[in-house]
């Protein structure tokens, strides 16, 4: 959990999760459908594509986590914003909502690995490093896969946030105000970008927090052009190379469509890649009689499969699972979560401190500014 943000939980008369986990599958659905309905207009569910199902179809919308945040802003009546996706999510849907709206995220175990890979202290580190070298004309910009506190960093030191479906514009715009970018927490989405913008591998650098300088000399970072933080997504890193050349063996002719998350090598040999909307609205538009290799999060790939039964899709990696961090959220606790709001008790809120979520916001509406 994020240090600019706090787990809010009335703890008088809060009812215990461990009285959900014998719950059957159709107690539970019939339970939170209840709950919404008590609840009316003063609740509503944000259900990440990612999610599994028997979550996700309880949601109000579903999306990538920053329409999520921007969709909750349009139900202004709602008191609760339920957040079915990770701890990062949550805040960026406080840092956007209502100041009389409480974001709850169901299960507080729900975070993700690539955003707890920069540390707000080691981002400051580096930048202090970076800044001792002499190398001054640079610009930070982070995934939207961070902590709130990174987005204010980039806020306050005059970066931008960006998503893998605009960071190529945004990587334009930044370059034309400096001569360096940082960018963090994901090297790959970092370097593919980089790559479609023109920079070549040899004029990145890779900055690893656990070692001096990143484990670059002096002379590598001043000559670099991008400089990236050493983090990756869980899922997206481990498809391999390899595993394109499998399905192209396995299945002649198949299309490969992968996320930009996915290392360098694995987007090169693709067809297409792109941002988790770019890859639904690619299937939804594909022929039918089409066959798709894609690289991406498991349960996001099952629904597409099961949306578009006129063409074949399957997943890039068959040994690969789904997002595990996701996954912690099941029925179970959005059951809780409803029914502990019906009683009047607000549980595992997610509040961002006013300073954070004000230099974060500026970060966030340079973003929208700019793409």
């Amino acid at each position: 959990m994020s240090a600019t943000t706090a787990a809010v939980t009335e703890k008088s008369s809060v009812r215990p999760i461990e009285d959900y986990l014998s719950l059957s599958e159709q107690e539970l659905y019939d339970r939170i459908q209840a709950a919404k309905q008590k609840l009316g207009d003063r609740v509503v569910i944000l259900g990440h594509h990612y999610q599994r199902d028997d979550v996700v179809c309880h949601a109000d919308f579903t999306g990538d986590s920053f329409k999520l945040a921007q969709q909750a802003a349009t139900r202004p009546t709602a008191d609760y914003i339920v957040f079915c996706g990770v701890h990062f999510m949550a805040e960026s849907a406080d840092i956007l909502s209502g100041a009389h709206q409480q974001v709850i995220l169901p299960d507080m175990a729900a975070g993700c690995s690539m955003a707890d890979m920069a540390g707000i202290e080691q981002v400051e580190s580096a930048w202090e490093q970076l800044q001792d070298l002499g190398i001054t004309s640079m610009l930070p910009i982070t995934y939207m896969n961070s902590a709130a506190s990174i987005k204010a960093f980039c806020g306050r030191h005059d970066g931008v946030v960006c998503t893998s479906s605009n960071a190529v514009p945004l990587f334009d715009w930044a370059l034309k105000q400096q001569e360096k970018l940082f960018f963090f927490p994901d090297e790959h989405l970092g370097r593919n970008t980089g790559v479609k913008f023109g920079i070549p591998l040899e004029q990145m650098a890779v900055w690893d927090p656990r070692l001096e300088l990143g484990g670059n000399t002096p002379e590598k970072l001043r000559n670099a052009r991008l400089i990236l933080w050493k983090g990756f997504c869980s899922v997206h890193g481990r498809f391999q190379a390899r595993h394109v050349d499998e399905r192209r063996a396995e299945y002649p002719g198949i299309k490969v469509l992968v996320h930009p998350e996915c290392r360098y090598e694995v987007v090169a040999k693709s067809d297409l890649n792109g941002s988790t909307e770019f890859i639904i609205k690619t299937i939804k538009d594909a022929p039918a009689g089409s066959q798709w290799a894609i690289g991406t999060e498991l349960n996001l790939v099952n629904r597409l499969a099961k949306r578009h039964t006129d063409k074949f899709v399957t997943l890039l990696a068959p040994d690969l699972c789904m997002c595990a961090t996701m996954f912690r959220i099941a029925p179970e606790n959005l059951c809780w979560s409803l029914e502990n709001l019906v009683a009047g008790q607000v549980v595992n809120q997610i509040k961002v401190d006013d300073e954070t979520a004000r230099w974060a916001v500026v970060a966030l509406e340079r973003m929208l500014a700019i793409q």
